[in-house]
């Protein structure tokens, strides 16, 4: 694949922060840009954006300040869209409405050569229909960037059903050329990111709604248990909640009603006060001078452990055990319980508890199936040997002595104890899980490679691990029976089990083979 040499000229249309973003980075490596917006003086003061921008990277000594003129020297400001008309790519980075993009585009088609890309910065709408009724559909390309544009690292190049494939090459090595880690989907609702990051959203406003926790204290979860650079909710408030909602409905919409993809009236209450997150000074938290983060729910001091038994080790109790032992906690092993799986049979100050992993099961059904009362579950880590706070939630019959001592136990392996109300799935698993379903569905059909969904996930969105991976580091069995626990908790299609999860988990094999 052959990029755009340096000698080619780029037109941005649309001077708002992605357009203004990609002309620098278009600058930055060597090409003339010619940055147009319909708005009076938009392109000036986006250009002076730049210059600011790039004045800062010189002060910070990210960037020679020579190569910051000479790039600031090769964007040209343009009135018309007809001053474009010598560009070999077009890259529209205009307000997200389908019909004034291609509007925007046929316009283009009268000033253009035939030979010149059209590519598109949406991050939802179909490529195909952005071509539609165009001479030369063969050229309409996506080519979505991240914001903040000159930092994120990924760009999504899209096929649509007409774009000629050779077009996409050459967009994908430009974007390669630019510094940029590209990943090739196809025209779907979503693509991958906006696609496949659904779930983080989603779930976490699902356990809001059901009053499972707050979020503070499922952010400080997803973050230091689930190795999350940021949780949901503070996540939502930085892209803005006009922003995610709209992407969340746009997707949903796209995909007939889906019930994976179902918007959250709670954030749309938001978005109807105004309540945007950051960018307003309030949404989930409270920003401005003065304003104090809220600190996650954390459990008080329980009782110390005086003997813990490894009933069947597993990955999380083994490394957790291990945490205790180096604490002088006395570890036994026996047997398996059959009624619980793995789990760790703990006791001291005259009680008992069994805390087990979540399976995607309540507490309450998993102490019920077992003829036990006292077991505390703990939610999924990243990783049991580092993480450093863990969610649990406690049977109904659970008593406080118990739940005290499962507590005291966590605590001993150095984790901070966040307590969740005893929702199917917990908050990491339930994420993980549907993270994992979500990218599966996506291979199998045909959306992108398994691993530039992972790689995707990854540089778009800042993941610790892409789904896929994730998903097979815990099993398809693993994930199969946390979405049909899930299933069984919410009955409808939200939480059906992707066929390609299903056919692993009965042969054991990786998600993709």
């Amino acid at each position: 694949m052959t990029a755009l040499p340096a000698e080619a000229t780029v037109a941005v249309i649309g001077a708002g922060t992605m357009g203004s973003g990609i002309a620098q980075v278009a600058a930055l490596h060597g090409h003339r840009v010619q940055l147009h917006d319909a708005r009076f003086g938009a392109a000036d003061a986006a250009k002076q954006a730049i210059a600011d921008g790039l004045g800062r990277d010189v002060g910070k000594g990210r960037l020679a300040a020579s190569d910051a003129d000479a790039a600031l020297q090769r964007i040209a400001t343009v009135v018309t869209l007809a001053d474009a008309c010598v560009a070999s790519l077009v890259i529209e980075a205009v307000v997200e409405d389908l019909a004034i993009k291609r509007e925007l585009f046929a316009s283009l088609e009268n000033v253009i050569p035939d030979d010149c890309i059209l590519a598109s910065n949406t991050s939802s709408l179909s490529i195909t229909a952005l071509g539609t009724g165009l001479r030369h559909p063969g050229r309409v390309v996506g080519m979505h960037f991240f914001n903040p544009v000159p930092l994120m690292p990924l760009v999504e190049v899209i096929d649509g059903l007409t774009t000629d494939p050779a077009i996409a090459d050459v967009v994908f090595a430009t974007a390669a050329a630019w510094g940029k880690t590209p990943v090739r989907a196809q025209s779907t609702p979503g693509f991958i990111v906006n696609r496949c990051a659904r779930p983080f959203y989603g779930e976490a406003l699902r356990l809001l709604a059901q009053r499972a926790a707050d979020p503070a204290t499922i952010d400080a979860v997803m973050r230091e248990s689930g190795g999350f650079r940021m949780g949901p909710f503070e996540l939502m408030d930085l892209i803005g909640h006009d922003v995610n909602f709209a992407v969340t409905q746009s997707v949903w919409e796209a995909s007939f009603h889906d019930p994976r993809y179902t918007p959250s009236s709670l954030q749309r209450e938001l978005v109807a006060a105004g309540f945007l997150g950051r960018k307003s000074g309030r949404g989930f938290y409270v920003y401005g001078a003065g304003s104090v983060r809220p600190a996650p729910q954390s459990e008080d001091a329980g009782t110390r452990p005086e003997r813990i038994v490894l009933r069947g080790a597993s990955e999380a109790t083994r490394a957790l055990a291990t945490r205790c032992a180096n604490a002088g906690i006395a570890i036994d092993e026996a047997p398996i319980d059959p009624r619980l799986g793995a789990a760790m049979q703990v006791t001291g100050g005259g009680n008992e508890v069994w805390l087990v992993a979540t399976d995607g099961a309540t507490a309450s059904a998993r102490a019920h199936v077992a003829g036990l009362s006292d077991v505390v579950l703990f939610d999924l880590a990243l990783d049991y040997a580092s993480a450093t706070r863990l969610a649990v939630a406690r049977a109904d019959s659970c008593s406080e002595n118990a739940a005290a001592l499962a507590n005291g136990t966590l605590q001993a392996a150095a984790c901070a104890v966040s307590r969740i109300d005893d929702v199917a799935g917990m908050a990491v698993l339930r994420t993980v899980a549907m993270l994992a379903n979500e990218a599966a569905d996506a291979v199998m059909q045909g959306v992108a490679a398994a691993g530039a969904i992972d790689l995707a996930m990854q540089k778009g969105v800042s993941y610790p691990i892409g789904p896929i991976a994730w998903g097979d580091r815990l099993g398809a069995a693993v994930l199969a029976t946390a979405l049909a626990h899930l299933a069984a908790a919410y009955p409808g299609e939200r939480y059906r089990i992707s066929p390609l999860i299903a056919r692993r988990a009965l042969s054991g094999g990786a998600l993709v083979g």
